[in-house]
């Protein structure tokens, strides 16, 4: 928010043929509210956007504010906000226009003081991002579709120059072998495991060289140490030339899906969704009591007995257990989407 002195004169805020350059695309409208007076002044974009008819109703800045969706009306400042106070700020919202189509706003103002600093007007414009934060929303939602196929049967897409100034490893490959993307560009060949290393860079180099589809079947270090073996299919990707721009590939494992390796905020979460009944369960599946918990995780008995009667406090020191139950075989893994199944290994 902006607040600027003006004289006492009167206000102008934009002339109409710069406000009419502003809103030829059809994607802005602004506002003006003098204070003094009452007067508002909505441009014809602003009345486009919301889908107002100025002969039917008088604009108003409360009237802006009843067109905001009900669950975002906390965002936008209230019409005594802005006039009493002098507060208006920069906003994305949601709006309703009366024919019920719904339109994302973003809302920025600007507060006009008089010489000694009381507010005597406001004007602000609003931007319509409908488009761009619908086309966000997708591609969040894309990506959470990606990586729920990933975690269930690790297979991936992913495009990539391949050339090693702008190689770029995806997400799901940096997930799966635990390395960084700084790493993976300095030397993308360590992600494969070393018997496998050099039969592997020849043979792709090759293929690409050569420019059309092909397969390559890679043998990966993962994240725990492990090895599994993919099957990656690449393809060129060719501009309007003939040029390749990029190569697309296909990523699947060969021996069938496995538990992708969780991130550490997931495996934190894991352990603290861990509750007494589980911990007994896991017990009675080693055939431990409370005191063979006890000596294997360093915990007291005490400590133990409260954990599985669902005390509070024993946050700190359930890690403690439930790695001691691992360390002999216990599995911990969720099942039907949010329940917690304990297993012996």
């Amino acid at each position: 928010m902006h607040s600027i002195a003006l004289p006492q004169t009167e206000l102008s805020y934009s002339s109409p043929s710069f406000v009419r350059l502003l809103e030829s695309h059809h994607l802005s409208g602004t506002w003006s509210w003098t204070f003094r007076t009452d007067e508002h002044v909505w441009s014809p974009g602003l009345l486009r956007l919301l889908g107002i008819d100025a002969t039917a109703v008088a604009p108003s800045y409360a009237l802006l504010t009843r067109l905001v969706h009900p669950e975002d009306a906390h965002i936008l400042e209230s019409p005594a906000q802005v006039k009493r106070d002098g507060i208006v700020g920069t906003h994305t919202v949601r709006f309703i226009r009366p024919d019920g189509t719904l339109r994302i706003l973003t809302s920025r103002g600007e507060i006009y003081v008089d010489p000694d600093g009381r507010p005597r007007a406001a004007a602000g414009i609003l931007l319509d991002v409908t488009d761009t934060e619908r086309l966000a929303q997708a591609q969040r939602e894309e990506q959470r579709r990606r990586r729920a196929l990933f975690e269930q049967t690790q297979s991936w897409t992913h495009a990539s120059l391949y050339a090693s100034s702008r190689r770029v490893g995806s997400r799901e490959i940096l997930s799966l072998t635990g390395i960084t993307q700084a790493d993976f560009q300095a030397d993308c060949t360590r992600v494969i495991a070393p018997d496998d290393r050099s039969r592997m860079t020849a043979h792709i180099r090759a293929m690409m060289e050569a420019g059309g589809p092909f397969e390559a079947r890679k043998r990966l270090i993962l994240a725990d140490g492990a090895q599994g073996d993919f099957r990656f299919v690449y393809v060129p990707i060719r501009d309007e030339q003939g040029r390749i721009g990029s190569w697309a590939t296909l990523a699947s494992r060969l021996a069938g899906p496995k538990a992708a390796p969780l991130d550490q905020a997931v495996r934190d979460g894991l352990v603290q969704a861990v509750e007494g009944y589980h911990l007994r369960a896991a017990r009675g599946l080693l055939g431990w009591s409370m005191n063979d918990l006890a000596r294997a995780s360093g915990l007291s008995l005490s400590t133990i007995r409260r954990m599985e009667d669902g005390a509070e406090g024993t946050a700190r020191s359930r890690p403690a257990a439930v790695a001691a139950l691992q360390s002999a075989g216990i599995g911990f893994l969720l099942v039907d989407g949010n329940t917690l199944a304990v297993a012996k290994r």
